[in-house]
């Protein structure tokens, strides 16, 4: 098969033929049709998450949707020629976690392309299939799926699970990439009033279509004072889809009292993210941290159905279609923070 191999961090992926994955019981061949280029990719590539990556040649790759082409003698849930959607973050089912619904914080989680070969490429093999894989609806075409394979889906799980946000309230969302703008587009859908916070007038413009009800740059003007002028006193919640240090501490002095802040973004420094927290005024204004990291299982269903029905429209956020050859040039905008919206791979 053809695939996008990684065998150096920070070198150009190579693009060439491989060898076919090899099929065990528990698992299941995807004939891929469409891959998103996340920035989790683009973090394993230059080498920030080394623990997830063992070894080379490696083929990252996570947002994907395909047809089922093969099955194991043990699956009992799909068969060939099912559409399927790949959750990122794969669970084994029997730790304490995964049993109480919560497969994102597996005790022995697997992440697809980074604990094994992922989705550049034009086949996977997915183990622990009937646990870790989704029918995708008959309404939900291929790239939509794609569309929120990582950065969708992580929104969904932060904005509804671990942020709560409710009708009328304010959200403050730092960051427009691809998480912040599914968070903007997800939270506006549940009747909240979203500001947009990013350094690039292109990606604001962009989170206005999407449904922000107010833009702010911050090159221009101290955020959290703007955000404090805009809601009157503070947002009820924010949202760092970023993860750097001012996004983090500008998400926390923009809060209301009680305030309650997700983390989404993960930092890239090498000390694990550590950075200074205003702990005072946590405690003085009663505010709530949550991180929050992927999707368990149960939470797709919710999320699929509302993609079905129109509720949620992830296929707008996609701003590009791109062929397998042409990745590195998507990894260079990367580097380069150009661009905006989701690219995806829809020619293998």
């Amino acid at each position: 098969m053809k695939a996008a191999v990684l065998e150096a961090y920070n070198q150009p992926l190579v693009v060439k033929q491989v060898a076919d994955p090899e099929l065990a019981p528990d698992g299941v061949i995807l004939k891929l049709e469409a891959t998103g280029i996340c920035r989790s990719d683009w973090h394993g590539w230059a080498g920030h998450m080394p623990s997830s990556i063992r070894s080379f040649p490696h083929i990252l790759g996570h947002e994907m949707s395909g047809v089922v082409e093969q099955v194991g003698s043990g699956i009992r849930n799909f068969k060939k020629g099912d559409r399927v959607i790949v959750p990122f973050s794969q669970g084994d089912g029997t730790c304490p976690h995964c049993q109480a619904g919560h497969h994102n914080v597996c005790d022995s989680m697997k992440m697809v392309g980074f604990s094994f070969d992922g989705g550049f490429a034009e086949y996977i093999h997915i183990p622990n299939a009937d646990l870790n894989l989704l029918h995708l609806p008959d309404g939900v075409d291929f790239l939509t799926a794609s569309a929120m394979g990582c950065r969708f889906m992580t929104a969904f799980h932060g904005v509804v699970a671990q942020g709560s946000v409710r009708p009328g309230e304010w959200v403050a969302v730092y960051g427009a990439g691809g998480v912040g703008l599914s968070a903007i587009q997800i939270a506006t859908a549940a009747g909240a009033n979203v500001i947009a916070v990013d350094i690039a007038d292109d990606k604001l413009e962009f989170a206005k279509r999407l449904g922000a009800v107010a833009t702010i740059n911050s090159k221009n003007v101290k955020a959290p004072e703007a955000v404090k002028e805009l809601t009157k006193g503070g947002a009820n919640v924010t949202i760092d889809a970023l993860g750097i240090q001012d996004t983090f501490l500008n998400s926390l002095f923009s809060l209301n009292k009680r305030g309650r802040h997700v983390q989404i973004g993960l930092s890239s420094n090498p000390n694990g993210g550590m950075t200074p927290v205003p702990l005072n005024l946590m405690i003085m204004n009663e505010l709530t941290i949550a991180g929050s990291v992927s999707m368990p299982i149960p939470e797709y269903r919710e999320m699929l159905q509302m993609v079905e029905t129109g509720k949620l429209e992830p296929g707008k956020l996609v701003t590009k279609q791109i062929a397998l050859e042409e990745i590195n040039a998507a990894f260079d905008d990367m580097t380069n923070y150009a661009g905006f919206g989701v690219t995806v791979i829809t020619k293998f």
